[in-house]
């Protein structure tokens, strides 16, 4: 689910990273899009893909798994039998809870990500002098400056765009099964339904979160060139010399990409959950 992810993705994630960190270097998506490709060619979109596989593997299984058991201690407070089926609302509070475990995973390589997304504008800016182009340049460079702490810088804004985020991301693909299902079940949903609802889910997670992403976007890319700001800091920085639209730049090629990602992330976690039910139902 995670590589089918960051495949269908990737470079509407590289925009968005781009847009979020110099909002002032760019128009829009289209220009993003135009003046990456001519200053580094195709590749530049691919920028960071290895730790967005690590990151969105790493976190989509300890998310999904996680899931299920916090749809258990979800039953356990409300006192329902392990078995009954959890309403929407209750599914999405188990992803809400699941998402706190996944950032502990999440936050070290999407800091990798994102700053060799930005590496290119970083120079230009004038804020680094040599860039790392590689992800063992970026993971040696952190280490060398921070140690291995430097891997949770960003830790609180992920974590406060995580816990929320996936409780709209949970709750807008379940409500969404639920209407295409009309009565049914839903595991008897095809590959479309499960796409609109996946992509639905992702597009519900992005609306609610993404003035915090953007802020956290800032924090792991800026402090390549020195000590940055906590949350509130970045985030009252932003909005007093940029204005509250600044948090909000990269919205468009987010809005795509969490459509397309996330339903390809639902459809290839669905298929591949029941095919490996059914390799363990043949034991």
């Amino acid at each position: 689910g995670g590589t089918a992810c960051v495949v269908t993705g990737q470079p509407f994630d590289t925009a968005k990273v781009k847009m979020q960190t110099f909002p002032d270097m760019y128009k829009g998506v289209v220009d993003c899009f135009v003046k990456t490709y001519k200053q580094v060619g195709f590749r530049g979109f691919y920028k960071g893909t290895t730790p967005a596989l690590v990151a969105n593997i790493a976190e989509n299984s300890v998310l999904f798994m996680c899931y299920g058991f916090c749809q258990q201690i979800v039953r356990r407070i409300v006192g329902v039998d392990r078995k009954t089926k959890l309403s929407d609302l209750q599914n999405a509070a188990a992803g809400s809870f699941a998402s706190a475990f996944a950032t502990l995973v999440l936050c070290p390589t999407e800091l990798v990500k994102c700053r060799l997304q930005a590496m290119h504008e970083m120079q230009l800016s004038g804020k680094i002098i040599q860039g790392h182009n590689t992800v063992w340049s970026v993971v040696k460079g952190v280490i060398q400056k921070d140690g291995p702490l430097g891997f949770y810088r960003g830790l609180s804004s992920t974590l406060l765009r995580e816990v929320p985020g996936y409780f709209f991301f949970f709750g807008g693909y379940e409500l969404s099964r639920t209407f295409f299902a009309s009565g049914r079940s839903k595991d008897e949903l095809g590959p479309i339904p499960l796409l609109l609802s996946g992509g639905f889910g992702g597009s519900c997670l992005w609306i609610a979160v993404y003035p915090i992403d953007c802020v956290k976007s800032r924090i792991q890319v800026l402090s390549m060139a020195g000590k940055q700001a906590g949350f509130m800091g970045t985030f009252v920085t932003v909005v007093r010399t940029e204005g509250v639209l600044a948090l909000y730049s990269g919205l468009k090629p987010t809005m795509i990409r969490a459509f397309l990602a996330n339903g390809a992330l639902f459809v290839a976690y669905e298929y591949s959950r029941k095919l490996m039910m059914k390799q363990l139902d043949s034991y």
